[in-house]
């Protein structure tokens, strides 16, 4: 076959076959519509955030101007919820002896009983309407804007013995001192338990931590501590014009949130999730025990305390973000030193003493009251709690998916969407009455609260007897 040949019937063929695509494209839709031609688009906003800094004195001026009218929505979204009253439950405190608030203080709709809804199915509940919006996911203090947000009590101390202020010119925290965990919380180490609280009462910092435990940690758990007390950057404390503190910051500590290695509730948003609507509040958890548990981070199922001390470090600390993270100083810990260090001292603390249980992390029979028996009984029975909270610890160290939206319909609350939570790691419940709020992201302002929440959403159908007494074994744990 000759070159110039050749060249004829290639041209034919694509002749050919440029037609036969035109004629294609003029055929019925064979079920690829328009749309799936196009683009995919984005399923929200960025995931970045602007890199570009606005001028400070401008938005200072106007995010503080609007922070009443936040508070005030946020207060009000409270108070439609729950009873905030100070009311403490009968001969019951914290550790240190700060009273632990009783009774259930969500707010039920109009014309609805704890026993009615009990009887309902989750589709009859949903379709009513009727969930009670305490036991809906909780929003941020100011969702859109989202970040870390301090009780008073601990910037007013920080503020004190370091001079470094926390305060945000943007917003408040937003849940009342009584439904808070003690402050300052004592400190129990696993190694000297003998030696019971070792904080002396006070909130352990930069200024104090070495003659504090000097002689009581080895110079490497030392060091830990050291770290977990130094302030780094943090995507609303830090010293650029791109911050919510009024004067430049050195940042946060570990300590601010996890206050004594335990929690002083000051809350954040999950790093995780995109867009901004559906990230989840997420409430500080107590480091007590940490070195009982399996999973860490609500979400996140990091498997070591190692990996989560540097997660939060390089990724939380600034929304995920690392460009951002970059350009506020994110501190780069060294793995192999100083994250093994803060480790090695997180891994230290302890649960508070529990005198009622045994070695197993059961009630002593000779000193429980008959109510806690009972109580016991149904955490193990009827209420279904140690399927998942199981002893000496009370947890599994798994993911569970509670499915609490099959209860209500998707919806927006002061700029979150609250829909489906997934699967959350298994909280211990030893110490538990120490630890309010509850929930990961602090919803539930009671153990009485808790209770009623799983009630209604295992479908175990307690009595009020029952219940409780469930809530009077949860106090012993």
């Amino acid at each position: 076959m000759t070159r110039k040949r050749m060249f004829v019937i290639s041209g034919a063929l694509i002749t050919i076959l440029s037609i036969f695509g035109v004629l294609h494209a003029q055929l019925p839709d064979q079920g690829q519509t328009k749309t799936q031609q196009e683009t995919v688009p984005l399923r929200g906003k960025s995931s970045y955030t602007p890199v570009v800094e606005q001028d400070f004195p401008d938005v200072m001026q106007k995010m503080s101007a609007a922070k009443p009218t936040i508070m005030q929505r946020q207060q009000n979204l409270l108070n439609e919820r729950y009873d905030l009253s100070d009311n403490p439950a009968t001969g019951v405190t914290m550790s240190r002896g700060k009273p632990v608030q009783g009774g259930v203080r969500v707010k039920l709709p109009s014309g609805v009983t704890w026993q009615q809804l009990a009887t309902m199915s989750p589709d009859q509940i949903r379709d009513k309407g009727i969930f009670p919006k305490g036991f809906l996911p909780l929003p941020h203090p100011n969702h859109p804007e989202g970040g870390m947000v301090f009780p008073h009590f601990h910037i007013e101390e920080v503020k004190q013995q370091e001079g470094r202020d926390l305060t945000r010119f943007d917003l408040d925290f937003d849940i009342p001192d009584p439904f808070l965990p003690e402050f300052p919380a004592p400190i129990y180490l696993t190694t000297r338990p003998d030696l019971g609280d070792v904080s002396q009462g006070k909130l352990v910092t930069n200024q104090n931590f070495y003659e504090l435990f000097n002689g009581i940690l080895n110079p490497k758990q030392l060091e830990g501590l050291r770290l977990l007390v130094t302030p780094f950057a943090q995507q609303q404390f830090n010293l650029t014009a791109d911050r919510r503190s009024v004067k430049p910051s050195m940042g946060v500590t570990c300590f601010d949130c996890h206050a004594n290695g335990h929690t002083n509730g000051a809350t954040h948003l999950v790093g995780d999730i995109r867009p901004q609507e559906f990230r989840h509040r997420i409430e500080t958890p107590t480091l007590r025990g940490v070195n009982n548990e399996r999973l860490f981070g609500s979400q996140r199922a990091l498997k070591t305390v190692e990996d989560f001390t540097e997660f939060e470090q390089r990724a939380a600390y600034f929304d995920g973000d690392p460009v951002i993270a970059q350009k506020k100083g994110v501190n780069i810990l060294d793995r192999g030193s100083q994250v093994h260090a803060m480790a090695e001292f997180e891994e230290l603390l302890d649960f508070p003493p529990a005198p009622k249980l045994n070695v197993f992390g059961k009630l002593d029979p000779a000193k429980a009251t008959p109510a806690e028996l009972h109580g016991q009984e149904i955490f193990y029975g009827k209420g279904q709690c140690s399927s998942c909270h199981q002893p000496p610890y009370y947890t599994d160290n798994y993911m569970h998916n509670l499915q609490a939206e099959r209860f209500y319909k998707a919806q927006m609350i002061n700029g979150m969407m609250a829909t489906a939570d997934g699967p959350i790691k298994t909280f211990p419940l030893r110490g538990i009455k120490d630890s309010p709020p509850y929930m990961h992201d602090g919803r539930l302002m009671t153990l009485d609260d808790t209770v009623e929440f799983f009630n209604l959403i295992l479908g175990t159908k307690l009595t009020d007897q029952e219940k409780k007494d469930l809530t009077a074994f949860l106090q012993t744990l």
